[in-house]
C-alpha cells in the first residue's frame, strides 16, 4: 500500500505501506478522541482486494511478561524541540525554523505570550484534520519548500507539505535512539526492516550506526525523499535497500522466501491503499502482519516495535495483540504512549507533556 504518499509531500496512508497517512502524516482524519495524537488517514476511491494473506498461526505457550503503562517520553533532539502547545496547536523549532502547526491533543492554554506565538516563521492553515489539506504561511518572508535538519547525527530534508507534514515525526526519537544503542552494542551486523518508512529518517539512523537495512514504503514520492536525505548526509554506499511496495505483500514474500530481520519497526496508518489499490484497515490487518513479523524476525532478534496513531483504542488493545502474537517467544512486552515535553523556547525548559502515539514493543528480555 501507498505508504505514506502523501508524506513528501505529506502522509497519506496506504495499504501496508501506506500511502495515505499519519499524522503528522497525511491521511487520518478524526479530530482527537482517543489517547494517541497524530492522525493519519485519507480514504480514496472503492475498495480493492488487499494483499492475499494466510490463515493466524496458532501459538502455544507462555505470553510474554509484561511492562505497562511505559511512557516513551522526548524532549527533543538535534535540530528538533516542542516550544509549547495549547488551544489546538503546536509550536515547534524545526532547525532555523519556529513552526506552528494544528495538535488536536492541545486542550490547555499555552504557556508562552502571544508575541512569542507571533514570532513564527511558518504556520499551517487549512483543513484541522490531521491528514487535512491545506497550505503554509509565512508572516515574515516566503521559504523554499526545503531545508537541512540533523537528528542523531543524520542529516535530511524538512519539507513543507501541503498535509502539515514537515518529513520527519520527532516523537519516533525515542525509538530511534533504542534502535542505534541496539545496533551499536550488539557486536554483529543487525538486520533492520522498516515497514513505512516515509522518508528514511529511521533507516539512516540504523545504517548509520552499523545495520544492513530494508526499507519499504509504497509511496514512490517517499522513496525518492528518503533517496535525497541519503544523498544529502553522503550516506549512499551505506548498505540500504529501498523498496517501493506494499508491505504487507512484502513481508509475505519474506516469509515464503524464509527471510529474516533481527530488528522490525512498523508504523502502519489507520486505513491506506498500496500502489496497486490494495487496501489497508489496521483492525483488519494487523493481527496478520504482526504474526508474519514474527515469522521473520531471526532466532537472536533483538526487537519488534510497533507504533499506532489515532486509532480509537487504548494502548492495552496493541499490546495483547502484541503479547499474544509473541506466545512461546520469551521476553517482554512493554506498551504505553509516545510524549514529547515541551521544551521552552530555549529547548532547555521543561513544560507539559504532548501525547502523540501509542506503542508496543517487543523485546527478548
Amino acid at each position: 500500500m501507498k505508504q505514506r504518499e502523501g508524506r513528501p509531500g505529506q502522509k497519506k496512508t496506504s495499504g501496508p505501506s501506506g500511502e495515505s497517512r499519519r499524522d503528522d502524516r497525511a491521511g487520518r482524519p478524526p479530530k482527537p478522541v482517543a489517547r494517541p495524537a497524530a492522525t493519519r488517514e485519507v480514504v480514496r476511491e472503492a475498495a480493492v482486494p488487499a494483499a492475499v494473506a494466510r490463515p493466524l498461526m496458532i501459538r502455544s505457550g507462555e505470553r510474554p511478561t509484561e511492562r505497562v503503562p511505559v511512557i516513551l517520553e522526548s524532549l527533543g533532539a538535534g535540530d528538533f524541540h516542542l516550544i509549547d502547545s495549547g488551544n489546538g496547536e503546536k509550536l515547534e523549532q524545526y532547525g532555523p525554523y519556529r513552526i506552528i502547526r494544528p495538535e488536536a491533543q492541545a486542550l490547555w492554554r499555552p504557556s508562552l505570550a502571544p508575541q512569542v506565538w507571533e514570532k513564527v516563521d511558518a504556520a499551517f492553515t487549512g483543513d484541522t484534520d490531521e491528514e487535512g489539506t491545506g497550505r503554509w504561511r509565512f508572516p515574515k518572508e516566503a521559504l523554499g519548500e526545503t531545508w537541512p535538519l540533523n537528528l542523531l547525527g543524520v542529516d535530511f530534508l524538512g519539507r513543507f507539505t501541503s498535509f502539515r507534514h514537515v518529513g520527519v515525526f520527532p516523537e519516533q526519537i525515542v525509538h530511534w535512539s533504542w534502535m542505534k544503542d541496539q545496533v551499536e552494542k550488539a557486536g554483529r551486523p543487525l538486520k533492520v526492516l522498516n515497514l513505512f518508512g516515509y522518508t528514511g529518517v529511521a533507516s539512516l539512523v540504523a545504517a548509520a550506526a552499523g545495520a544492513e537495512v530494508t526499507h519499504v514504503d509504497a509511496s514512490k514520492k517517499a522513496i525518492g525523499w528518503a533517496r535525497e536525505n541519503q544523498a544529502l548526509g553522503r550516506m549512499e554506499k551505506l548498505p540500504i535497500r529501498w523498496i517501493c511496495e506494499d508491505a504487507m505483500k512484502f513481508i509475505l514474500r519474506e516469509e515464503r522466501r524464509g527471510s529474516q530481520y533481527d530488528i522490525i519497526l512498523t508504523d502502519p496508518p489507520k486505513f491506506g491503499r498500496g500502489p496497486n489499490g490494495e487496501v489497508w484497515h489496521l483492525f483488519e490487518h494487523l493481527p496478520l502482519m504482526l504474526d508474519v513479523c514474527r515469522e521473520i524476525l531471526s532466532p537472536k532478534a533483538v526487537g519488534l516495535v510497533l507504533t499506532a496513531y489515532s486509532i480509537r483504542a487504548s494502548f492495552y488493545s496493541i499490546h495483547e495483540l502484541m503479547r499474544e502474537t509473541m506466545r512461546g517467544a520469551g521476553g517482554v512486552v512493554e506498551s504505553g504512549e509516545l510524549v514529547i515535553r515541551e521544551a521552552g523556547t530555549d529547548g532547555k525548559t521543561q513544560g507539559r507533556a504532548l501525547s502523540t502515539s501509542l506503542f508496543s514493543r517487543w523485546v527478548p528480555k
